[in-house]
């Protein structure tokens, strides 16, 4: 049960060093942004990130004209 444990955990820190191999041993090394706004190619076709539209809509616009009611919905 011991060495299983043990071997077991050996894999997952060599997994873990091989992973880190960009982060570590680059210059400026940094996790990729695997977001949905970091792609130049998703913001080239407009696509942006669910959280981020939906800010976007919930923002009050200033310049928005207020809507008034017509004398047939007030009835």
């Amino acid at each position: 049960m011991l060495k299983t444990l043990l071997i077991t955990l050996l894999i997952v820190a060599i997994c873990i060093a091989l992973l880190s191999v960009k982060i570590l041993f680059k210059k400026n090394g940094r996790f990729p942004n695997t977001h949905v706004s970091g792609s130049k190619a998703m913001r080239k076709r407009g696509i942006g990130c669910v959280q981020s539209q939906d800010r976007e809509a919930q923002r009050i616009n200033p310049h928005a004209i207020p809507e008034r009611q017509s004398a047939a919905t007030e009835q």
